[in-house]
């Protein structure tokens, strides 16, 4: 399952390419297939789960080709998913919800965290973090501390499924030096990391390292691509409150090149698993 969101900014993409090639403006078209205005908007703002028949309209109305057609039906079809954490996005909050959405049938994951990232926490730290971060994991009406936690898991296990995408991320020293859980459950997450499984690759990030132009990131951010490159690169910008998704592809190359400088200036990934087994040995020995 490819990520039904980037689907649908890809249709919405296609769909607006269409359109212009037959020199039709956002009105004209409404009236030919018979539908709203407002319709034809949402779908080529790529801002709806779209249905197959308003699409199906749009390519009977510009006489799309036979290939053609097939393939803007096949990526309609996928718009219109609904992928596993739909049902639970509520309860499990639906900032993850849309990590999860991004992270489906993803190429490659590439983060920088000043914490340790979401897809490569152990059950113990996710149960921590719950407990003790009121601001990420702000209770509500509709979250579940549970399904919260649930939720993340299965991330991890779309991770580890056959063919997955190959994930990396730089890791901010900051992540192992300064704790947001208890001490215990740090090291035991360290040791972890140290170790990560196939596909996976951790550099860490000295606090005194030197980064070219100086370039210090101001927030974690995630860069994914997909198998078919016109899908394009998308790029996730994660705040205290609310998450920015850029696919600009010029808003989406400075994230690219920030990420390339931040993993330049990272120690590999031999010397990451040195370090973190190394900083797990001393929370160890200073809470014994």
């Amino acid at each position: 399952m490819i990520s039904p969101y980037v689907r649908r900014l890809r249709l919405a993409r296609e769909l607006t390419a269409l359109r212009k090639a037959a020199n039709l403006t956002i009105e004209e078209l409404a009236k030919l297939i018979g539908e709203s205005r407002s319709k034809v908007q949402r779908l080529e703002g790529g801002t709806v789960r779209p249905k197959e028949a308003d699409v199906l309209k749009i390519l009977d109305a510009l006489q799309v080709s036979d290939e053609k057609w097939a393939q803007i039906y096949e990526i309609a079809r996928e718009a219109a998913e609904r992928g596993w954490w739909a049902p639970t996005a509520a309860q499990m909050g639906e900032r993850q919800a849309l990590f999860a959405n991004l992270e489906a049938g993803a190429a490659t994951i590439r983060e920088y965290m000043p914490v340790v990232p979401g897809l490569l926490q152990t059950e113990e730290y996710i149960r921590a973090i719950s407990q003790y971060d009121d601001l990420t994991w702000m209770p509500s009406a509709s979250l579940e501390p549970e399904a919260m936690v649930r939720g993340r898991i299965n991330r991890q296990r779309m991770l580890r499924r056959p063919n997955g995408p190959t994930y990396e991320v730089v890791l901010d020293e900051l992540a192992i030096t300064r704790p947001i859980v208890p001490a215990s459950v740090l090291a035991s997450q360290l040791r972890r990391l140290a170790k990560p499984e196939d596909r996976v690759r951790v550099f860490v990030l000295p606090i005194r390292a030197q980064i070219e132009a100086f370039s210090v990131p101001k927030s974690p951010f995630s860069i994914y691509t997909y198998p078919d490159p016109d899908d394009g690169t998308v790029v996730a910008v994660d705040n205290v409150t609310a998450d920015l998704v850029l696919t600009d592809e010029e808003q989406v190359q400075r994230y690219e090149l920030l990420y390339e400088r931040l993993r330049k200036a990272a120690l590999p990934p031999d010397d990451s698993a040195r370090l973190l087994t190394e900083t797990a040995d001393e929370i160890e020995r200073a809470t014994s």
